[in-house]
């Protein structure tokens, strides 16, 4: 089982803090590939429309740069992509949605022998989609809102309001709240997308929005950052415009939420339940709607969370005084640290520089 740190109590977090620093003084040698680029929807959206100093990949730049290690962003769009990130020590990936957070990308960097950041194949691939995630919290034993799924054809439609969803994609993107009957079938088209995937449809439970982050440290223990409470000002739910906020008008408010013992220890446990349930790795951000009752419903599970410097994820981590940097330092000790993926599949051709790796990242 997971040793999970309890934030409020637990004295080792600032000791781990300074040991991580400690070990980020030696990782000049260090080669990571910063992997972006415009391939998902998701990815799409921030690459026109997120201002350059509003990225992840921008932070997460000015994180490396801090740390002192050899980098480049590598853009899995350009043909030269995977020989590459052979030649890298370690992966770090700021792609989001298909391809880069849904277990194809872990795939092809377990095959290339390459250390990543972040959950493998499976917790990946599962987190990723919203239904297969569904269905796991349903046998976990996590409540989440009730919901459906849309393949094709006739709809009913319950008479209530429903949040419409792509099953795969974040920041809300393709994401519709329908309050009418007549808003349904547009929606409904709308998440499918040109491929005319299957949809969820889920009951639409108000609230207050909940974030938890959870960063793997060495050792193996697992820090819970406390449950951000957040609120979209000036929209009905956290839509893709919000949580890009273009424009910078602050249109999100974002606050160390204010629980009763007894709903933070239950969101809490939820929290241990799906880390352990999916095998999550490294680090993951997991939302949660707050009913005025309180009773918390898992949303989703986030694999691959928002880095950019003003990110949930970010501000979670800062409650325990955990910089930005000391986050990206987790992150590459904990790919560092993993039993590397061990099969007897051939060497890539081209991977000259495994030796050079190996001397980069030992001891």
């Amino acid at each position: 089982m997971t040793n999970f740190l309890d934030p409020v109590t637990d004295p080792t977090t600032q000791k781990v803090i300074h040991d991580l620093r400690a070990w980020g003084h030696n990782r000049q040698r260090l080669g990571v590939a910063l992997i972006y680029g415009p391939v998902s929807a998701e990815d799409r959206l921030y690459h026109s429309k997120c201002p350059v100093e509003q990225r992840s990949v921008t932070a997460l730049s000015e994180a490396l740069d801090e740390i002192g290690v050899r980098w480049n962003v590598l853009n899995p769009c350009e043909p030269s992509f995977i020989e590459e990130l052979a030649s890298y020590d370690a992966a770090l990936s700021n792609l989001h949605g298909p391809y880069g957070e849904d277990g194809r990308l872990q795939g092809l960097l377990d095959y290339l022998r390459v250390p990543y950041c972040g959950s493998g194949v499976s917790a990946s691939a599962v987190a990723a989609d919203k239904i297969l995630c569904k269905r796991v919290m349903l046998s976990l034993g996590v409540p989440t809102p009730g919901w459906s799924v849309w393949s094709g054809g006739p709809a009913a439609w319950s008479g209530r309001p429903l949040m419409v969803k792509p099953p795969l994609g974040g920041s809300s993107v393709g994401m519709s709240l329908v309050r009418e009957q007549a808003e349904f079938g547009r929606a409904l088209t709308n998440a499918a997308g040109e491929m005319g995937d299957a949809v969820l449809v889920e009951e639409y439970v108000t609230g207050t929005p909940l974030t938890v982050g959870l960063l793997e440290l060495p050792g193996g223990s697992v820090a819970i950052f406390p449950p951000l409470a957040t609120e979209a000002t000036d929209a009905e739910f956290y839509d893709a415009d919000t949580k890009l906020d273009v424009d910078s008008r602050g249109a999100v408010t974002v606050r160390v939420a204010d629980l009763s013992p007894e709903v933070l220890s239950q969101v809490t446990q939820h929290v241990k339940t799906l880390w352990d349930g999916l095998e999550l790795r490294g680090s993951a951000r997991i939302d949660f709607m707050l009913t005025p009752e309180g009773h918390p419903y898992a949303l989703e599970v986030n694999p691959t969370p928002g880095m950019s410097r003003d990110s949930n994820f970010v501000v979670g981590a800062a409650t325990l005084g955990f910089t930005h940097t000391d986050v990206v330092l987790a992150m590459l000790h904990e790919a560092l640290a993993r039993q590397p993926y061990d099969v007897p599949l051939p060497t890539p051709a081209f991977s000259s520089t495994t030796s050079t790796r190996e001397a980069a990242v030992s001891p």
